[in-house]
């Protein structure tokens, strides 16, 4: 299990979700492009093989200027597929007033399907706005939580 939020930036930028560019003014506050969906999905693979805080090996990318966070994701599959695992599912849950999820979440599963080589189907989300109760509830950011289920690669 994984978990990552940040804040809406005060400056124009664009809000990635999952490597999915939103049609929002505002994105998140980060070095990198703030990708929440993305960082929860890192934290939850390095966790799920004892592995350290993704932010090890992304700080040290983004301080060499790499900012998209699909490349951190890209180290993260390196370092479960070196332990001998595959991606089975995962699930996100999304903790924002906006933008809204829903009617972006297959846009956001397509991308994720085209870095993560798993399906659509073996991709969950899902959003709340947590009765407003929370910073997150209330617009002032986004927060992620991401779970995912690792298998054994069929040649190990």
């Amino acid at each position: 299990m994984g978990q990552d939020s940040h804040r809406f930036s005060e400056v124009d930028k664009k809000l990635i979700l999952g490597g999915f560019e939103v049609d929002l003014k505002n994105g998140l506050e980060g070095n990198s492009d703030g990708d929440v969906v993305i960082h929860a999905l890192c934290n939850a693979l390095e966790q799920a093989i004892g592995g350290d805080s993704f932010s090890v090996y992304a700080d040290e990318l983004c301080g060499r200027g790499v900012v998209d966070s699909r490349e951190y994701l890209k180290v993260a599959l390196e370092n479960i597929s070196k332990k001998g695992y595959q991606i089975n599912n995962i699930g996100i849950t999304i903790e924002a007033k906006t933008p809204k999820i829903l009617p972006i979440a297959d846009e956001i599963k397509g991308s994720l399907t085209k870095i993560l080589k798993i399906k659509k189907s073996d991709i969950g989300i899902n959003a709340t706005t947590g009765e407003e109760m929370t910073a997150f509830g209330k617009g002032q950011g986004m927060q992620v939580f991401a779970i995912v289920s690792l298998i054994k690669k069929n040649n190990s």
